[in-house]
């Protein structure tokens, strides 16, 4: 009987082992996970606001008004 008791021991001893080596690794896993998503979102980010930045097109004023001193040519 007590051959069992120890062999049982083992086994959950064991058992409780390599779930959190599985716990460890999965954790880690999803840490670089997140990290890789938010980084390659800030680049996103960055490349839709250059790309917003620089769409428009400027409009040319054809008449030129005295009092805007913005509209020196």
């Amino acid at each position: 009987m007590k051959d069992g008791f120890n062999y049982l021991f083992l086994i959950k001893n064991l058992i409780m082992d390599i779930n959190w080596s599985i716990i460890a690794i999965v954790a880690i896993l999803v840490i670089i996970l997140v990290v890789l998503t938010i980084r390659k979102n800030q680049r996103e980010k960055k490349k839709l606001e250059n790309l917003l930045n620089n769409d428009f097109k400027k409009a040319e004023k054809d008449r030129v008004d005295a009092d805007d001193s913005a509209n020196e040519k």
